[in-house]
């Protein structure tokens, strides 16, 4: 296949999957994903998301993302609203906890309400779905 200066035949999707290969190619300890799934369809989504979860095993990964089903599986989420930590733990724990926003934005998604999340408003009460961050740490130290 021919690609083009810069990729610019590539989909916004396989651009993301190139770059995902280019960073796993060089075997880093600690590798950082934001949004690194967004451009995908949810098929692609959940077939690289098993490639990086077997990958993450002998390091560490962070994860930025607004797609919860993205990081279900991480061993510790933490959910950011205005830059500031909100919540932390696994999904169960997160999922268990009364009033928590991550199970409210899970909820939500689940019903299909958040496929993008809302642009901040500083007259609404977040329900943190904007600036979300979510990290994993995986078995590498």
């Amino acid at each position: 296949t021919v690609v083009g200066e810069r990729g610019l035949k590539l989909s916004g999707g396989e651009k993301q999957r190139l770059a995902i290969a280019r960073c796993l190619v060089k075997d880093p300890p600690i590798v950082l994903l934001d949004e690194a799934t967004s451009a995908l369809d949810s098929q692609t989504e959940q077939r690289v998301q098993q490639a990086l979860n077997t990958l993450s095993n002998s390091r560490t990964v962070i994860t930025i993302a607004h797609r919860l089903s993205t990081i279900r599986h991480y061993d510790e989420i933490v959910v950011l609203e205005a830059g500031q930590v909100v919540e932390r733990g696994s999904h169960d724990d997160l999922m268990a906890t009364p009033g928590s926003r991550y199970s409210a934005m899970w909820q939500r998604q689940a019903d299909g309400l958040m496929d993008d999340p809302p642009a901040p408003s500083s007259e609404a009460p977040s329900t943190g779905g904007a600036g979300l961050g979510l990290s994993k740490v995986a078995n590498g130290k």
